[in-house]
């Protein structure tokens, strides 16, 4: 019978499953599968051996004489679940070498995601110190006997993935309710590395071509829409890249190269970035808020001879692009390049469409860059970093396996798209995903982004402590009613913001942490597991290393608690960049081997919660943007040598409600002024929010013992 379903679900769902071998490991031993259709029992039984049981209810079979049929067998376990017995049943049969499957949530999820797991798991665990296979059944949430959200198919594409066999922890003089809360975590940590590894491995290994394969598979959901209220399913953007994709390959050739992109967020921007992607070519998303000198010295960095943008664009933008015309840039506006496209190029391209015929991905591999960002656009040589498509794609799953995102949400993206945490998290991923996403042009309108959201009905928001607040200040309190996530990041997120938004909007803040080269996220809160104060715990698939600073112990608020560890944090994963553009960087970086150094002091607290206590390379974080405190100090003390040699100036960050933080100018100089201050630090081409806020003037600088300047001792001081 076992042969002839197992024959059965691969005729009608492509059934594979994997790693089987670990299913003839002895008793004592539990296999603890995820829960998303009723027909989990049918995909795990036709791989299971005779021995094998089902933990059922037996309350639950008591109603109706179908429900007794299938839970009341020689195949099932059925125990009493509102009993304290039935644990101890459990226990008793696997001591006895039993092996049991149990289904750790207790219920079919409704989220398509992990849910709790009951800690009467973590409890049989403990007593019985039995083995553990975790098992993750895939696309099952896609079957009519689902309850999760989203589209249904009677025959998608179904497998079963087993880990090996799991060798609980022991936690020593730690009570039996620690230990059980502790083994729940520990499984529940488990099951979630299982799904991203899984998802990353068997799906689609390139960025264009995950986004195609979910428009093969729902081509008229509607995935975009932006402030012209145009809204485009998948079929529309597959239409749109492809058309653009060739107009690629004839004005750029075939040769694989980098293309620069300079667009806000509309639509255009990821049918762009999408159809360079199909034509072979590797998109280097501009920053066009630094100005023409940053933005000359990033696409010199990059090697650019083109640029696409838009002319409606440049001129409400009123952005100043001659000196990449004079360094013999080209300039591409999509609007010359649309009307270019035949009536009968843009009728077979909709044919092809409409038949489902593959489209070129652009040949791709995993590990080849797929996009390449800028960091630190106020120094004088911005770092340009490389992300492949599969650290781009690993970071999607990765928080897709933590946060209970569903296809039916709908995210609203005011965050710029040159900025990581707006291109993977707010773009990519619900592409991936498909989700429907609002893209809105700037985060700066603080009156109208609220409205847009109560408009739009969406349930998806995240921004920077800094726009939140502004949010918050001028939103009217019905306006995010629908909100079922705001994630915050990109700057320290104040408690007077978290607090604002759930006064007035009843809304929990989940903050996060990462970079750019992260891609960008390392951490972030969830419903699940939520502390106040820490941006979450570490995403599946993340090392980290903590190592010792000097001068960390001066500052008693960031000396450990304890059970916890303090230290400059280093952190390697499948998400961490490729590497640098800049050869002295991407050095440093690849003598890690791996491993990317953050610069930022953090806590790692017991239960793995992250609190970051500081940055180590001096970088703060004004209104969402990177401002390094060493260039506004060398732009300093370069512009007032008329001082003397015993002139000096350090600049440190302090925490600011409406910017995030501000910069102070520490100075031994009594005679220096703020129009100084201000002149020296635009004559170095930096920008506005390089500008120091105010001066403090202190009889000496104070000093390390090694000569350098104590900046931990200076914050204390001002």
């Amino acid at each position: 019978m076992r042969k002839f379903l197992r024959w059965i679900v691969r005729f009608l769902y492509g059934f594979r499953a994997y790693n089987e071998a670990v299913l003839k490991t002895k008793g004592p031993v539990l296999l603890l599968p995820n829960h998303v259709s009723w027909w989990d029992w049918l995909l795990i039984g036709v791989c299971l051996e005779e021995d094998w049981r089902f933990v059922t209810s037996s309350t639950a079979a008591e109603a109706s004489w179908i429900h007794r049929k299938l839970m009341v067998s020689r195949l099932t376990f059925p125990v009493d679940m509102n009993s304290p017995y039935a644990v101890k049943r459990m226990a008793e049969h696997l001591q006895k070498g039993g092996r049991l499957v149990l289904f750790p949530e207790g219920r079919l999820t409704c989220t398509g995601s992990l849910m709790k797991l009951f800690d009467g798991t973590g409890f049989l665990i403990s007593k019985t110190h039995a083995k553990v296979i975790t098992a993750y059944i895939r696309n099952a949430e896609h079957l009519p006997a689902s309850r999760a959200p989203g589209k249904t198919t009677w025959f998608p594409r179904l497998s079963v993935h087993f880990s090996a066999a799991l060798t609980p922890p022991e936690y020593q003089d730690v009570s039996a309710t620690d230990t059980r809360t502790r083994l729940t975590e520990w499984l529940r940590d488990k099951m979630v590395l299982q799904k991203f590894e899984t998802e990353l491995e068997f799906g689609a290994p390139t960025v264009p071509a995950a986004i195609l394969k979910s428009a093969a598979e729902e081509p008229r959901h509607l995935v975009l829409q932006d402030l012209t209220m145009q809204e485009l399913n998948y079929r529309r953007i597959r239409i749109g890249a492809e058309l653009l994709s060739h107009q690629w390959t004839r004005r750029f050739g075939s040769a694989r190269e980098r293309v620069g992109v300079l667009l806000p967020n509309v639509n255009a921007m990821p049918v762009v970035t999408l159809s360079l992607w199909m034509a072979g070519k590797i998109p280097a998303i501009l920053n066009y808020t630094t100005g023409p000198a940053i933005m000359l010295s990033c696409a010199r960095l990059s090697g650019l001879k083109q640029i696409i943008s838009s002319k409606r664009f440049v001129d409400r933008a009123k952005l100043d692009l001659q000196p990449l015309k004079e360094q013999g840039i080209e300039l591409v506006f999509v609007e010359d390049v649309r009307e270019s496209i035949g009536k009968a190029e843009k009728l077979f391209a909709a044919l092809r469409a409409r038949l489902g015929l593959s489209v070129s991905d652009g040949g791709f591999q995993a590990n080849d860059t797929a996009v390449i960002l800028f960091t630190s656009g106020s120094e004088g040589d911005p770092k340009g970093v490389e992300l492949t498509h599969r650290n781009l794609l690993a970071n999607i799953w990765q928080m897709l396996s933590e946060i209970d995102l569903q296809e039916t949400d709908r995210f609203f993206n005011a965050l710029p798209l040159f900025h990581s945490f707006g291109l993977t998290v707010g773009l990519l991923l619900p592409m991936v995903h498909k989700v429907f996403v609002f893209l809105y042009p700037s985060p700066l309108h603080y009156r109208v982004v609220p409205s847009a959201f109560y408009n739009l009905n969406c349930t998806v928001f995240f921004g920077t402590n800094t726009f939140l607040s502004g949010y918050a200040r001028k939103a009217h309190p019905y306006d995010f009613r629908t909100l079922r996530c705001l994630f915050a990041g990109a700057e320290k997120l104040q408690e007077a913001t978290s607090d604002l938004w759930m006064r007035k909007f009843g809304v929990r803040i989940y903050e996060g942490y990462g970079a750019t080269e992260c891609s960008p996220a390392v951490t972030v809160n969830v419903p699940l597991r939520l502390k106040q104060g820490a941006t979450g715990c570490f995403l599946p698939g993340i090392e980290y290393r903590l190592e010792h600073v000097e001068g960390i112990e001066e500052t008693p608020a960031e000396k450990p608690t304890m059970h916890s560890q303090v230290g400059r944090l280093f952190v390697r994963g499948p998400n961490i960049m490729k590497g640098y553009l800049n050869p002295e960087a991407n050095a440093k970086f690849q003598a890690l081997g791996g491993w990317y150094d953050t610069g930022d002091i953090v806590e790692v607290d017991a239960e793995g919660f992250v609190h970051i206590r500081g940055r180590l390379k001096r970088f703060a974080k004004v209104s969402g943007e990177m401002v390094s405190l060493a260039a506004v100090e060398d732009a300093l003390a370069a512009a007032f040598t008329k001082f003397g040699l015993k002139f000096s100036v350090a600049v440190v960050a302090r925490p600011d409600e409406e910017k995030g933080e501000k910069l102070i100018a520490v100075t031994n100089e009594p005679k220096l002024t703020m129009e100084d201050v201000r002149q020296a630090v635009r004559a170095r081409g930096l920008g506005n929010l390089a500008v120091p806020r105010e001066i403090k003037v202190l009889s000496e600088i104070p000093r390390l013992g090694t000569g350098k300047v104590n900046h931990r001792l200076i914050e204390k001081l001002v």
